[in-house]
């Protein structure tokens, strides 16, 4: 229990508490929370008076009870300065015994007289009053008392619950030296209330016999014999002689448990699961010790049930008439009340941890306890639990998630409110002490009404009397409290509804810590692949692009997209989907958009780079799903559509794997879904890809998008597709209008699956920018080459780009001439910058390297290196395409 030797370290710490200074160690955290709570009552160290009373039942149940414990304990501890006390459940002392006999005529009589109220909010810290507070064992020693006077001495004590209610009615306390500190006391007094608890169960036994007995004689005395089928000497023929099967008896039993608790007399028809009824018959017994209760009898078979009240010896014709059950109302109270607690806790197992949504988890726990465990629930989570984390301080940074009740103008704070708790508090010590908090009486809570006293007036006037506050405890970590309010019922909560509060609670807090795991998943998730995607469009004029990337409700996907400007002014369009969801599906998306910029880079065919792009998801499925790693899942496979665009042809060169078609809006508003070979999915293996090529209208615009967009289980995709042209025909609008009109139609509200969207308004590059020309593999005609472009550069105003362009042009040219073949063609574009290209019939392209001072070739590259900001090689099915670009500024 934390015994801290001479209790050094707690002395200091009651002194720097009694002083105002904070505590934060050296003293246990129940011992803390009694102290706070004594002095938010205004309770004095050095003066406190305790109530005396002398209104107790000598001969009450408890004391029966227990008196033959205290006397066994009192000889266990014969000689010792030992004091044995029993309280009820205010904290009064009703009986106490000593293992030294004189120590009653030593000691002051708070200490020895029956009737002191040892309650904590009269007395301080001390044994009883803090086992009523904690509602479980606990032990006080020497400075851990509040009051001066008991700072010698050593206590421990525990509750004493009634075994049918749960209730706590009473506590035993060892009180002694601290000297006489012994490990083994803790479990003598567990093993002494136990017995006691015995005790009291068999008394109410004891009370049900007499009862029974009652009937009985009534009944015997009164019967025919047992020939007639009815109660003999031998004993009462139940339902089951009527041919009842298990299932109808336990229906009757139950009916018959909710009659007794409700004490109501009269007849009452059941109808029995098998078929059939019957009808229970109840009414008072008083037994000859004075025991009040009910009696249950069943009717069945005959000619049916009564219309209205039996007198008992009443019967239907050919009925069987027996006993169902005997007892008290408030013991029938119990056993219905326990029944709901079971029924709430079955439905909560499929009310609560619909989602993995934390704060829609936590108000399925608020739904599932009002209004038949509590009228008003709160609950309070810590910011980074929202967030998917673990909090390091709950107490700092809690967030009210969740106010839920019978009504919606209690003065609570309100859902999304930073809550500030007070030390003291019942909600802060639930955190700092990690178990529920019971606080039967709201009224005299003194940390309750010092957190907010106004705020704290209008609730009690709103009728709320009784709080428990839980910790939402799952896997060890801390993630929040719950806390439950009363009002309705004028009975204050008990230990089995602080226990039921605890089965919700935990049940809750399993499911929201799957629901924080999930959301730190999907945030790790999301980040990764919103960092992987484009961050902004690169400049380019081909195309005017807009974009949308919404991720999955339930999970982030693979979807991608792309815009990757190329040579000759061209630009591809990409769009892609890998199978599955999670950080995995996330990373492969990277790889493949990474893969795919640096294949578009070597300038390939949309059927070679597919090709390409399946390749590499092969072998990554192969080294992540082999023998080394058989936990691991592989790669699924993704789908891709890839898409080049010239706007000086004005030709789309397509082919996709596995995708769905692109959306192409004609200027007249017409849409059309080109028919594309269809092509595998990536990943798959040694399938073909397939190219078509189409003429893109001026100003017509190219819809490409992933099927989160047009699919799912609730819609058919013909139908979507349907839709999806309806929206876009509407060919005035631009790329960003078009992207939020589609979203707006077609992104259902809770999306199952990732939607990427990327639309193209296609431009076409003015003739007037574009100079080209035809040559023969003949080293005379460079000369002409270079004066036809210095004339075109002149009228395009780019004279100071002259002298470049002619050295670029001479040594492209030469190059084509003496290692290319013909058709040899010469083109000059201007756009962002200037672009020469020379294409030849040969396949063989020419590599950059550093020539050695005896070489007498080999420079002519390098000088296009040096006077090009960029150049590079593309091959077409004619030959290849060397091209180099100028920045129009570069002179």
């Amino acid at each position: 229990m934390g015994v801290t030797g001479d209790q050094t370290g707690p002395a200091r710490s009651r002194e720097r508490f009694l002083g105002g200074e904070p505590v934060e160690t050296g003293v246990r955290g129940p011992i803390l929370d009694s102290w706070l709570r004594c002095r938010l009552l205004g309770l004095s160290p050095d003066r406190s008076e305790l109530p005396f009373r002398e209104d107790f039942d000598p001969d009450s149940r408890l004391l029966r009870a227990a008196g033959p414990v205290l006397d066994e304990l009192r000889d266990r501890f014969s000689g010792s300065r030992m004091n044995i006390a029993v309280a009820d459940a205010d904290g009064m002392v009703l009986r106490r015994r000593f293992g030294e006999p004189s120590l009653a005529r030593s000691l002051p009589p708070i200490q020895t007289v029956p009737g002191f109220v040892f309650a904590e909010r009269y007395g301080g810290t001390n044994g009883i009053g803090l086992a009523l507070a904690e509602r479980r064992p606990v032990q006080v020693y020497r400075a851990e008392h509040f009051a001066e006077r008991a700072q010698s001495n050593a206590c421990c004590a525990a509750p004493i619950r009634d075994q049918l209610s749960g209730q706590i009615v009473g506590v035993l306390c060892f009180g002694y030296p601290y000297a006489l500190e012994h490990p083994d006391l803790a479990a003598l007094l567990g093993r002494a209330v136990g017995t006691i608890e015995r005790r009291l169960m068999a008394q109410s036994s004891e009370r049900e016999r007499g009862l029974l007995h009652t009937y009985l004689e009534a009944e015997l005395g009164a019967l025919p014999a047992a020939g007639d089928g009815l109660p003999g000497p031998n004993g009462l023929t139940g339902p089951a002689a009527a041919g009842l099967d298990p299932l109808d008896r336990a229906v009757l039993k139950e009916r018959a448990t909710e009659l007794i608790s409700s004490a109501r007399r009269g007849a009452f028809g059941v109808t029995l699961p098998h078929g059939g009824g019957a009808t229970l018959l109840s009414r008072p017994v008083t037994s000859g010790a004075g025991v009040r209760g009910m009696v249950v009898e069943a009717v069945v078979g005959g000619d049916g049930p009564p219309a209205g009240p039996l007198s008992p010896a009443a019967r239907p014709t050919g009925a069987v008439r027996g006993l169902v059950l005997v007892g008290e109302p408030e013991v029938g109270k119990y056993a219905v009340e326990a029944r709901r607690r079971l029924e709430l806790l079955a439905e909560a197992s499929t009310l609560i941890g619909t989602t993995l949504d934390v704060e829609r988890t936590a108000r399925e726990l608020a739904e599932a306890a009002v209004p038949r465990l509590a009228d008003y629930v709160t609950v309070d989570l810590p910011e980074a639990v929202l967030r998917g984390e673990e909090s390091a301080d709950p107490g700092a940074e809690l967030h009210r998630a969740v106010v839920h009740g019978i009504r919606d103008d209690c003065p609570f704070y309100p859902a999304g409110q930073h809550v500030e708790l007070l030390a003291g508090t019942p909600q802060m010590r639930c955190l700092s002490g990690g178990q529920a908090v019971l606080e039967p009486e709201l009224g005299a809570a003194a940390g309750f009404i010092a957190q907010n006293p106004e705020r704290a007036r209008r609730l009690l006037e709103h009728g709320l009397h009784s709080l428990v506050v839980v910790p939402l405890l799952a896997r060890g970590v801390l993630l929040g409290i719950a806390s439950f309010y009363r009002s309705q019922d004028p009975a204050p909560f008990g230990d089995d509804d602080s226990r039921l509060a605890q089965e919700l609670a935990a049940r809750a807090a399993l499911c929201i810590d799957n629901a924080r795991r999930y959301t730190r998943e999907h945030n790790l998730a999301l980040a990764l692949q919103r960092s992987l995607l484009p961050r902004g469009l690169p400049e380019q004029g081909a195309v005017e692009v807009a974009h949308r990337y919404l991720p999955a409700e339930s999970g982030v996907g693979g979807d991608w997209f792309d815009v990757i400007p190329l040579s000759g002014t061209r630009v591809a369009l990409l769009v892609g989907d890998v199978v599955g969801h999670g950080l995995h599906a996330a990373a492969t998306m990277g790889r493949l958009r990474t893969a795919a910029r640096n294949f578009a880079e070597l300038e390939l065919a949309p059927d070679e780079l597919l090709t390409h792009l399946d390749n590499l998801l092969v072998r990554l499925d192969r080294e992540e799903g082999g023998d080394e790693d058989p936990a691991s899942t592989g790669i699924a496979g993704a789908t891709c559509l890839y898409a080049v665009y010239d706007p000086t042809t004005r030709l789309c060169t397509m082919a996709r794997a596995g995708h769905l078609p692109p959306a192409l809006v004609h200027p007249d508003g017409r849409v059309t879904f080109p028919d594309l070979p269809a092509g595998p999915p990536l990943g798959l293996g040694g399938l073909p890809f397939e190219t078509a090529e189409i003429e893109l209208p001026e100003d017509s615009t190219l819809v490409l998008y992933t099927d989160g967009l047009v699919e799912d289980r609730h819609r058919d995709i013909d139908v979507s597709l349907d839709r999806l042209r309806a929206v876009l025909a509407r060919p005035e609008r631009g790329p960003e209008d078009t992207c939020r009109a589609v979203m707006d139609a077609m992104a259902p509200e809770h999306p199952e699956d990732d939607i990427a969207l990327l639309v193209a308004r296609a431009h076409t590059l003015p003739a007037d920018r574009i100079a080209a020309w035809d040559l023969p593999a003949d080293p005379s005609k460079v000369c002409d080459i270079r004066a036809a472009a210095t004339r075109r550069l002149a009228d395009w105003g780019l004279e100071e780009l002259a002298f470049a362009a002619e050295l670029l042009l001479s040594e492209l040219v030469t190059n084509a001439i003496r290692y290319g073949g013909e058709p040899i063609q010469v083109r000059l574009i201007r756009d962002r910058t200037l672009i020469c290209e020379v294409s030849d019939g040969g396949s063989t392209a020419p590599h950059l390297r550093r020539a050695a001072s005896t070489d007498e070739g080999g420079r002519g590259l390098f000088l296009v290196a040096q006077l090009s900001q960029s150049w590079g090689t593309r091959y077409t099915p004619r030959g290849k395409v060397i091209w180099a670009e100028c920045a129009l500024d570069a002179a």
